[in-house]
């Protein structure tokens, strides 16, 4: 799941939100450690213009620091950056906090990527926002390089340029999983061709079997080997019958009615679904965490 409170977003941020904080985002973490979720996901942004503000919030909290608060607190979830939008920074700054971050945590990482779309953070921070798609390109093929098991990593591109430059601590798992985010042609081929997953934004349901079916031509076409994670973010979700307007989108119900709807996922080649529950406060969110991790995902396997 993506956690709350790290981002706000009027698109999905409830109300209490606004007032939580660390101890908060630490008792989720851990609710989702024990209830068997499979990642925590925090977001990106660095900062946010005036004329998004009120949409966009401007509560972004950082990834790196918020997983690895996170990782001090949890044992075995994984934690999925959801997405760093890599291009802002050069691969050996992203290598250095992101191997750390692995290494501090037992080698839980899974880096997920994305283009962006801000484009005022580009402009402040002196990267060309029209050549993000193809600087995310070459950015995954150099953090390929950077956080793997070479102490002294080299890559060289149109953009990035490095070698003989040692990092230490090295990312504790042999391989990073690199997840790439986006919906666009381009984020699936980008994950088709370059990735290890693939995380879509927004996709409906009815989108998502031509968008898997496209995913997995391109990486037949490209030659392209090895496990292949594809995900979904599902509609918002209660377990249970609601005592309040949780919204017409939301599934609701018995734990085998929200299981047969979520089961559809796999059906249509889904590995792995991105939930979200509607909630009142932390309290009502962990009750809803915890019933999920005992009460659907057991029914999810049948």
């Amino acid at each position: 799941m993506q956690l709350p409170v790290q981002s706000q977003s009027a698109l999905y941020a409830e109300p209490w939100e606004a007032d939580a904080g660390p101890d908060d985002l630490a008792e989720i973490a851990r609710t989702a450690d024990r209830s068997g979720f499979a990642y925590i996901a925090s977001c990106d942004h660095v900062a946010i213009p005036r004329r998004l503000a009120a949409a966009m919030s401007t509560v972004w909290y950082d990834p790196v620091a918020t997983l690895a608060f996170l990782a001090a607190v949890t044992e075995r979830v994984r934690l999925l950056s959801h997405v760093a939008v890599v291009a802002l920074r050069h691969p050996l700054l992203n290598a250095k906090q992101y191997a750390t971050l692995d290494h501090l945590s037992g080698g839980r990482l899974i880096l997920g990527v994305g283009a962006g779309h801000v484009r005022e953070e580009f402009d402040v921070l002196g990267v060309d926002f029209a050549a993000r798609g193809a600087l995310l390109d070459e950015s995954v093929d150099a953090l390929r390089a950077a956080l793997g098991p070479e102490e002294f990593p080299a890559h060289h591109g149109k953009a990035y340029d490095f070698d003989g430059l040692g990092q230490r601590p090295r990312p504790a798992q042999e391989h990073v999983p690199v997840w790439v985010g986006g919906s666009s042609p381009a984020a699936v081929r980008r994950a088709a061709v370059r990735g290890d997953g693939w995380l879509p934004q927004g996709d409906p349901r009815d989108r998502l079997p031509g968008q898997i079916a496209r995913l997995r031509d391109l990486r037949e076409r490209a030659g392209a080997e090895g496990p292949f994670t594809v995900g979904a973010i599902t509609e918002a979700l209660y377990v249970g019958e609601p005592g309040w307007d949780v919204g017409r989108r939301t599934l609701t119900g018995t734990p085998e009615t929200l299981a047969e709807s979520l089961r559809a996922y796999r059906a249509m080649g889904v590995d792995q679904i991105q939930v979200r529950f509607r909630s009142r406060d932390r309290g009502e969110l962990t009750d809803q965490m915890t019933a999920f991790g005992a009460e659907v995902a057991p029914l999810l396997g049948q």
